[in-house]
């Protein structure tokens, strides 16, 4: 065969690979989404979560607001709206990786990786049935917010730019929570998803700015990757930026560490089948 003929050959061979990659994802995302949709015990609960957590943090503790040495342009509900938005999409990457677990445990997972001409897809899709998620979820908890009086001093591009940084972090979740799944098989692995991310974001400045706190914990959320996607986007909803580049990096860092961490759950799934 000619070097011509080869190099067609190959360019076909890639087309196709990345037209089956898309194939499969595209058909895991509907049915991804068509069931989290049609089913009330998956869908409710995402949107009450965040709602209780902004009801108890922006309404029962606004008086923390008024505090010396406490000044946020937006004021104390845009400073807890943008934990809950960050904490909101984290988890709808979680949950997702919860869905991914137990279909291997259904054993739907391991008919689907049989079925599939290039099982990359198989991670896409379900990354995206997270984003779809989180879009959702973030549509309806900012809809409350903005009802309840919240106020954005930021433009349009900071807004953007807010929600741009949660779907980032929805992919750091999911991707955390599926390389797990695909190396468990089970949703027994559930609290080793969810433990850490708890801990990651409970463990930042939720309450009050770095600046005011003190002792270990202050130690340890200076050097918590959470304390720059709070402090970033808490600067894109007030119109200040100066942490904004550090958590769009961090935020990519850690989409490109844990895509690596899933691909390789996936090999580890591979060999099982």
């Amino acid at each position: 065969m000619s070097a011509s003929g080869q190099r067609a050959r190959s360019g076909s061979s890639q087309r196709a690979r990345s037209g089956g990659i898309w194939r499969v994802a595209l058909a895991i995302a509907w049915r991804g989404i068509h069931t989290y949709l049609r089913r009330p015990d998956l869908f409710v609960p995402s949107l009450i979560f965040p709602l209780v957590f902004f009801a108890s943090f922006a309404g029962g503790l606004s008086a923390v607001g008024s505090i010396p040495g406490f000044h946020f342009p937006a004021g104390y509900t845009a400073f807890q709206f943008v934990f809950i938005l960050i904490q909101s999409a984290m988890f709808g990457g979680l949950f997702t990786g919860f869905t991914l677990a137990f279909d291997f445990e259904s054993g739907f997972a391991k008919r689907l990786m049989l079925a599939a001409s290039d099982r990359r897809g198989i991670a896409l899709g379900y990354a995206l049935v997270a984003l779809t998620r989180a879009v959702i979820t973030l549509a309806f908890v900012t809809a409350v917010a903005l009802i309840s009086g919240m106020h954005i001093t930021g433009d349009g591009i900071d807004v953007f730019g807010l929600y741009t940084l949660a779907l980032l972090l929805t992919l750091v979740g999911y991707g955390w929570a599926a390389g797990i799944a695909f190396r468990f098989r089970s949703i027994q692995a559930g609290p080793l998803m969810q433990t850490p991310i708890f801990l990651i974001l409970f463990l930042a400045p939720v309450y009050v700015p770095l600046g005011l706190l003190s002792g270990w914990i202050h130690a340890v959320a200076s050097v918590n990757p959470a304390t720059a996607f709070l402090d970033g986007g808490r600067g894109l909803i007030s119109g200040v930026h100066d942490h904004t580049a550090l958590a769009f990096a961090c935020a990519l860092a850690l989409v490109l560490l844990f895509g690596v961490w899933t691909l390789s759950g996936l090999r580890n799934a591979e060999r099982s089948v």
